[in-house]
């Protein structure tokens, strides 16, 4: 089992606090000042999927390109969409699109916004550089979305097409009518992990941060990995703290071989932590499977209030579950304390650095 904070070699380099692997735990400590934030405004992911009811369509025409190896999505036009405003009977209508499961983390794509519309025309080209029998194992998820500059976008429906049976000879446009979110299914499931997380206030070893404290992340193990390679998989875990997406951030653990069941018990902290903090942060931890030719993601979750915005600022990342908002809750309100829980990984877009 993992221990509390032991004795390390401490190194300090500009405005980090570094501090070296523990030779004889399974401990990868990280000291960790958050950044002042700056830099553009992106969209909010996971957000609003209930505030309208669904209607029209979406027309669109697919296309692979062998030449440039390229996925062409060629969105057309959207008809007949819901409105957010109800008021003047108008929303600002964008399109998004992914590849799931996607294991070699490609994704999203999405068009431009149009301003104050239930029928916006796009003809925009969504890119995916892509060899063909990667993309016959995937499903493609088009949505479109209400883009809301101070708050969370809305969800106006989407459509999945299984690529594994689409006639890609066939480059005629389509227009297929908008559903509802399809929650989860059995077959979507990506497996658990049990972790522990604690908030030690006003313990910081950062001279750069006095009164500060430390955010401990315990990864225990998980269970039921998806077996996306035969006989078996390598998982390990990856983990940031976001905002800062930088390698100085990131931390991971060792790689587990030929099991779906991989035991960690393995510790990451990061210093820099005022109990303020916890309310712009986010955890972001990954589950990869180790390849020799490209690693695979296999799920992940997100550690965090969920709000959407961190430090003033719309972030895609800030899209927790309930029950990842929960136990990031449960630490903030018990300071000093070990909270565990076992939460189901899913499919999450790594985070990119938008910090300039």
């Amino acid at each position: 089992l993992s221990k509390s904070v032991p004795s390390f070699l401490q190194k300090e380099v500009g405005s980090f606090v570094f501090f070296s692997h523990w030779c004889t735990g399974n401990y990868s400590v990280l000291y960790f000042h958050l950044p002042q934030v700056s830099g553009s405004v992106v969209s909010v992911y996971n957000s609003d999927y209930s505030s309208v009811d669904i209607q029209g369509g979406i027309q669109f025409s697919l296309n692979y390109v062998h030449k440039l190896r390229e996925f062409h999505i060629f969105v057309v036009q959207c008809q007949n969409l819901a409105a957010v405003d109800t008021k003047r009977n108008r929303s600002d209508p964008y399109v998004k699109s992914y590849l799931i499961p996607d294991p070699a983390n490609l994704g999203k794509r999405k068009t431009a916004v149009k301003k104050k519309t239930l029928n916006p025309t796009y003809n925009e080209i969504l890119r995916y550089r892509v060899r063909m029998e990667y993309l016959m194992s995937q499903v493609l998820n088009l949505s479109a979305w209400h883009n809301d500059t101070f708050g969370r976008n809305s969800f106006l429906g989407e459509i999945e097409l299984d690529l594994s049976s689409w006639d890609f000879n066939d480059t005629e446009w389509k227009l297929l009518p908008l559903k509802p979110r399809v929650y989860l299914q059995p077959s979507d499931f990506r497996g658990q992990m049990r972790l522990a997380i604690r908030f030690l206030p006003h313990i910081s070893h950062s001279k750069n941060i006095p009164g500060s404290g430390e955010v401990h992340i315990w990864v225990k193990d998980c269970k039921n990995l998806p077996l996306i390679r035969n006989p078996t998989i390598d998982p390990y875990v990856k983990c940031f703290v976001l905002p800062d997406t930088s390698k100085k951030s990131r931390q991971k653990t060792r790689v587990l071989k030929r099991t779906a069941n991989p035991i960690f018990n393995h510790t990451m902290v990061y210093d820099g932590f005022r109990a303020e903090n916890l309310k712009e942060a986010c955890v972001e931890l990954t589950v990869w499977d180790r390849d020799r030719i490209a690693n695979h993601l296999l799920g992940g979750l997100r550690l965090g209030m969920g709000t959407g915005k961190s430090y003033g600022i719309q972030v895609d990342w800030m899209d927790s579950t309930a029950e990842e908002v929960a136990l990031w809750r449960r630490m903030v309100e018990s300071p000093n304390e070990w909270v565990e829980g076992m939460l189901p990984l899913r499919m999450v877009t790594a985070a990119k650095n938008t910090w300039k």
